[in-house]
């Protein structure tokens, strides 16, 4: 390995020596959650030649037809923080309730094994996002210990298994992203510090449902597809993945805004992201970056969680973007 590459384990003892606030047992389970992402990197990238592409009769809690990736990295992520003695209980997408494990440990995890699982059969970006919070070792377990606000996690981030494998995550220290080097089995520290701009000519919606919005978001989306014509005086360009990993992913490489926001397509969801794994770990990310998340109404990291399952508007991403279109949802609630 040449010369001045930080890996993963050399970055992870460096801020261990230099934040002694941080749990001296992050660290490894940091690097267990990097040695899952390399199994589920590979099966991605292997596709149909590992027949894990399709979808299983089975559904989720939340109704979803489950992909057999879905759940084979499901069953990664669960064996991996089994299989040790850090993590005492386990929530994911893919579960009705959470998982206990009998080792226990000092650290609670939250996940969604594959974000983006429609895209996985048309071979476009997915990821796994992860949130991190702390548990109180040989503690019985309620689901009451999960719902925390999001400012109450320690550690949070993402994978992303596209042309490179990164694995991007927030200590509270920062946000820094790891590129996942084949020749050595390393990630290595090829991010340090991402910062995402305050201002952007991009933003990220699902314009299909247009007709669902609430008028806060049809003034802003309107404004920006108007151009140098309207009160923002410049053009903006639209982009949509329709995977949350890769959509803020390209925000937090070079701005944007990021828009699942409340709708009347479904009176019954009051939004369709889920905050604990994954608004909450996301919004972590993207503002220990400088960016910000909000519900339009509320920023996310303040939500206090009712529910593993909870669903809400998520608004993630440049700073003055994500402001303006809160003060556009103050401007229509005071009307």
């Amino acid at each position: 390995m040449p010369a001045g590459r930080t890996t993963l384990s050399e970055y992870l003892s460096q801020q261990s020596a230099q934040h002694l606030s941080l749990h001296p047992d992050l660290g490894s389970l940091v690097l267990e959650i990097a040695k899952a992402v390399q199994e589920i990197a590979l099966l991605t990238s292997q596709g149909a030649l590992a027949g894990v592409l399709g979808s299983l009769e089975s559904q989720n809690v939340q109704g979803e037809t489950q992909k057999k990736l879905d759940v084979l990295s499901d069953e990664i992520l669960i064996q991996t923080f089994r299989s040790g003695n850090l993590v005492a209980g386990i929530a994911s997408e893919e579960n009705d309730e959470p998982l206990s494990n009998p080792k226990g440990g000092s650290f609670l995890c939250l996940f969604d094994p594959l974000d983006g699982s429609s895209n996985i059969d048309v071979n476009v970006s997915v990821g796994t996002i992860f949130s991190i919070l702390s548990a109180t070792p040989n503690a019985t377990l309620t689901v009451g210990d999960y719902l925390r606000t999001g400012r109450q996690q320690i550690a949070a981030g993402y994978a992303i298994y596209g042309p490179a494998t990164m694995l991007v995550f927030s200590l509270g220290h920062g946000t820094h992203g790891f590129t996942f080097d084949a020749a050595s089995g390393e990630f290595i520290l090829t991010h340090p510090g991402i910062q995402v701009p305050a201002d952007t000519s991009e933003f990220a919606i699902n314009a299909s449902n247009e007709r669902f919005w609430e008028p806060p978001v049809s003034r802003y989306i309107s404004e920006c597809k108007q151009g140098k014509t309207s009160v923002r005086g410049r053009d903006f360009n639209m982009r949509w993945i329709a995977s949350m990993v890769a959509d803020v992913h390209r925000i937090l490489m070079r701005g944007g805004v990021f828009m699942y926001p409340k709708d009347t397509k479904d009176p019954s969801k009051p939004g369709r992201l889920r905050l604990m794994y994954e608004a909450n770990p996301m919004t972590f990310v993207v503002e220990q970056a400088g960016g910000l998340g909000s519900t339009g109404r509320q920023r996310i990291l303040d939500v206090q969680p009712e529910s593993i399952h909870q669903r809400i508007p998520v608004i993630l991403g440049s700073k003055n973007e994500v402001e303006r279109i809160e003060e556009y949802h103050r401007e229509h609630d005071r009307a």
